[in-house]
């Protein structure tokens, strides 16, 4: 009933409202629960508990249905630039376009202009950004002076939203020189703190990075959205002062503040002056000096070193440098632009974040075959360890590397596991890279009056991003 409502609702308004339904990003679940009649019930029910709260003028709802063995978790978001009734025709479009997934698929999530979608069969609700994030760019080319206003209208609000409640804020900036306007949006979920926004916002700031030059471009993330245009998508008497948000303070407090580090700063000094007579006075006499190790003749802080500086210096990481190896992987001498001679641990090397999630790519594949007892290690004996209980440990660490905290066991769960007969996977199930998401650096349409729930993005459902 409340779908023919809102529906209804869009008929009536169609000629003028604007919910801006222009779809940026679908992605649907790989996976689908045990029990699918159990999970569709629950999520319709969520799905309008969402829609009631929208029609009650809010802009960020959640709803769950935890009771039973088939839990659903959602959450809607709208741009406060909406009117309220363009909010639920977002809405209402969002929940249509997120059935165009199978019939208990645990999970998706829908992003447009306007307003995002999302459910799951666990909570989400803390995540700020995840793998998958990209930056959704036009296809006009901007003036350098356009680009500069960009830059710094997005970094204004980058720096103010995590501070303004509700983590939303629109602004707007004349480019210098030119009859032009670069409009600018941010805003964050509102179930993640302020530090978990800060750090949504400074990702999606770098992946709008790559539009440049491009006069409009949005950064599509779970958990937070940005977007710029040469074009007005709200209305002037709607934008946010950023000023409260950026400044340190007035200059009053400056002033306190000046002569409160003043008076501080003398205070130090004095308990310095004493604190170094005291030390002169009692300190020990001086050791004898000892031989440095390894011809050290200073400590030193922790180097960084590419992995191609690394692999260099180890010859490829050959075997006559090699020093031995362990449990955390094989040990190599080098010897770095004519420094002394260094230990490289291969396996610290190799695990940077694209190797890292190549590697769990591959785990999952295998895990999904059955092919758990191709991850371990060729130089153990089969004779040496029981296969089930092989198979046992391997599920058990694909839990503990998922993504999102409230997902990975906690110790005492993992001594249960380990205790408990049979294969862990019959008490929990770890869960795999969830989304299939639409290909990065999509050209979005340039247009912001889109009542139509078509997307004009070209966009394909085929890039894999993981929990």
């Amino acid at each position: 009933m409340l779908f023919i409502v809102v529906w209804w609702m869009v008929a009536i308004m169609g000629a003028f409202s604007d919910p801006q339904a222009n779809l940026l990003s679908a992605g649907c679940s790989q996976y689908k629960v045990d029990n699918v009649p159990e999970f569709t019930n629950n999520l319709n029910a969520t799905l309008l508990d969402l829609g009631a709260q929208l029609n009650s003028s809010k802009y960020f709802a959640t709803a769950e249905q935890a009771r039973g063995t088939a839990p659903v978790f959602a959450m809607v978001q709208c741009r406060k630039y909406l009117s309220t009734a363009d909010c639920v025709a977002c809405f209402a479009i969002a929940a249509k376009q997120i059935r165009n997934c199978s019939s208990g698929i645990n999970g998706a999530r829908v992003i447009y202009d306007g307003c995002l979608l999302r459910y799951e069969s666990t909570s989400f609700y803390d995540q700020s950004t995840q793998d998958g994030h990209y930056g959704a760019c036009g296809n006009q080319t901007a003036s350098p002076a356009y680009q500069a206003s960009v830059e710094s209208l997005l970094s204004d609000l980058q720096i103010a939203s995590p501070k303004i409640p509700g983590f939303f804020a629109t602004s707007k900036k004349e480019v210098v020189g030119e009859n032009s306007v670069v409009y600018g949006v941010t805003q964050c979920v509102e179930t993640i703190s302020k530090a978990g926004c800060q750090d949504c916002l400074t990702v999606a700031y770098a992946d709008l990075q790559k539009c440049f030059p491009d006069a409009d471009g949005r950064s599509i993330n779970v958990g937070c959205f940005l977007r710029y245009s040469d074009t007005p998508f709200f209305a002037d008497n709607q934008t946010t002062d950023l000023k409260p948000f950026l400044r340190n303070g007035s200059k009053s407090k400056k002033k306190v503040l000046i002569a409160g580090l003043v008076g501080g700063i003398g205070l130090l000094l004095l308990a310095t002056a004493i604190l170094f007579l005291w030390f002169k006075a009692h300190k020990k006499p001086k050791a004898v000096p000892r031989g440095d190790i390894l011809g050290a003749t200073e400590l030193r802080g922790p180097v960084n070193y590419s992995f191609k500086d690394l692999k260099s210096a180890t010859k490829n990481f050959s075997e006559e440098y090699k020093l031995g190896e362990g449990g955390f992987g094989e040990v190599y001498k080098g010897v770095l632009q004519n420094e002394r001679v260094v230990a490289v641990k291969k396996l610290a090397i190799s695990q940077s974040h694209r190797a890292k999630a190549e590697f769990e790519k591959e785990a999952w594949r295998l895990y999904e075959d059955d092919m758990h007892l191709e991850l371990v290690d060729g130089s153990m004996n089969p004779d040496e360890y029981e296969t089930e209980t092989m198979k046992k440990i391997i599920e058990i660490a694909l839990m503990c590397t998922q993504s999102t905290a409230s997902l990975r066991p906690t110790m005492s769960e993992v001594v249960v596991l380990l205790r408990s007969e049979g294969s862990s996977a019959q008490k929990r199930l770890p869960k795999s890279p969830a989304f299939i998401e639409s290909n990065q650096r999509v050209r979005a349409d340039t247009s912001t009056s889109t009542g139509s729930p078509v997307s004009n993005a070209t966009a394909s459902i085929s890039q894999l991003s993981a929990r």
